[in-house]
């Protein structure tokens, strides 16, 4: 994969689409227009970023980008996704060119008028309740990711940290730690949640802070430590800083930004409602502070932060069944083709059980900083990338569709551990483990076979290729 990273530029081509104009090089992808024969098309393509010293993450996001905007309705609200590489072969998305204006070029001259405001921030309000009545959260809602048609209709971009509630979510199941961007993520975000679409409105409310008091309502953290205050602590109130801030509009900015997220508004539609009709916006206590919460109120606060329990996701309106799920523990580059066979022998009979079930593959991998960074199989984005192609050929015979097999790669230097973790954080069903072939050379998972078996708290099936004694 690096050898195609580093072949990629200007003018080359990927299954048939020639690169033009870079766009955009982001932390996980760059974006390349491409053309043809009379120049530029109406297309991008989205390629993510590969090689030694890349993280796996990326790899993760462009599976969820792929997933999420093949799944939406098509619509004026976001990128409409033309064709895909797949991840084994060559990784690439090809999306509608928005031609538009991003909502960063305002951020720069904020303060703005809140005659301005209400022009950029209710339509990016419907906008949102547009993706949430899909049952989608964006998750990574930023001015760079907002852009805005001739019209003033507003495109939300970049999927690839997104959670759609009838899918399986990869990022949620395979890290444990916040993602996205810090800056304007929710306080549920912090510690885990993925699921609430409130979550976009309080990065709504830091964008409208943001417009109108030309700051950021928590500034820049850099540590877990800094992103946590955002469970105890509030921002300054805009009238504060900039005096001529209406109260109508305080209110909804502070309402969107509150730390628990049932005392937000419960629907973007609401909040671009009171954008749009000031007059209407009914004001508590929010609409006339001045200051941040005195000592003794963030002293309580705080020690409330340590046992926060955040809000329960909202019902998705599509209400998806519930699947039961079943992991299948396969070791990297487990040899013993005997032993994959089997192992696919007992997903199929619990397939047969539960016809709706989902069979998640799991491996375990040493931690990336392990890696020399040489070579596709030693960078972190290569390994992964290997990984996924042994465990989708594993799962390929079993013919199911993507939303009911998944495959996750695992980093950790103890891989029973994370495999209980996974277990137990996903609310596994039940496990398949492969049991050690006798007189073989150790596997990965033979020591840590026993240790599964007594700390998962899921039933336990130890799988033995016929015939081995």
């Amino acid at each position: 994969m690096s050898a195609m990273e580093n072949a990629i530029g200007q003018g080359s081509e990927i299954d048939g689409f020639r690169l033009g104009e870079m766009i955009h090089a982001g932390s996980m992808a760059s974006i390349y227009r491409l053309t043809g024969p009379e120049g530029p098309l109406p297309l991008i393509i989205k390629i993510p970023r590969l090689g030694p010293g890349e993280r796996a993450v990326n790899v993760i996001g462009f599976e969820v980008c792929r997933m999420v905007l093949g799944a939406l309705a098509q619509s004026p609200h976001h990128p409409t996704l033309v064709a895909y590489g797949d991840v084994e072969s060559t990784p690439y998305l090809v999306m509608e060119f928005v031609e538009g204006a991003r909502l960063s070029e305002w951020v720069g001259r904020a303060p703005l008028s809140p005659e301005e405001i209400v022009r950029l921030g209710s339509p990016l309000a419907l906008a949102l309740h547009h993706l949430h009545r899909q049952d989608v959260v964006h998750l990574d809602l930023k001015p760079t990711n907002v852009l805005y048609r001739e019209g003033g209709e507003v495109v939300l971009i970049d999927f690839g940290l997104a959670h759609h509630a009838h899918y399986p979510d990869l990022l949620a199941e395979e890290l444990r730690f916040p993602v996205g961007n810090w800056v304007y993520m929710s306080p549920e975000q912090v510690l885990g949640v993925r699921c609430d679409p409130r979550s976009d409105i309080y990065a709504l409310g830091g964008i409208l802070y943001e417009l109108a008091t030309g700051r950021l309502p928590f500034g820049k953290p850099h540590s877990i430590a800094e992103l946590r205050k955002r469970l105890y602590r509030d921002p300054a109130p805009p009238r504060a800083i900039v005096s001529e801030t209406p109260e109508w509009l305080q209110e909804i900015i502070l309402r969107c930004l509150e730390v628990d997220a049932r005392e937000r508004y419960a629907s973007a539609e609401q909040v671009a409602f009171d954008l749009a009709n000031p007059s209407g916006v009914a004001l508590t206590e929010r609409a006339s502070r001045q200051h941040r919460a005195r000592w003794w109120a963030l002293l309580r606060r705080r020690m409330r932060a340590w046992r926060f329990e955040p809000a329960p996701c909202p019902p998705p309106a599509g209400q998806p069944q519930v699947a039961r799920v079943t992991v299948v523990a396969l070791a990297p580059r487990e040899p013993d083709e005997l032993l994959r066979e089997a192992l696919r022998g007992a997903a199929r009979q619990v397939l047969a059980s539960d016809p709706v079930c989902r069979i998640a593959c799991v491996t375990v991998v040493p931690p990336a900083v392990s890696l020399s960074g040489e070579g596709d199989e030693n960078s972190a984005t290569g390994r992964h990338i290997r990984r996924l192609v042994e465990l989708r050929r594993w799962g390929k015979p079993l013919d199911l569709p993507e939303e009911r097999l998944t495959y996750h790669v695992l980093e950790s230097d103890k891989p029973a551990q994370a495999l209980v973790d996974y277990v137990t954080m996903n609310d596994v069903d039940q496990i398949l483990i492969g049991a050690p072939v006798s007189g073989a050379p150790a596997r990965l998972f033979a020591g840590v076979c026993a240790h599964v078996v007594m700390a998962v708290p899921c039933s336990v099936t130890v799988v033995r290729p016929r015939g081995d004694d």
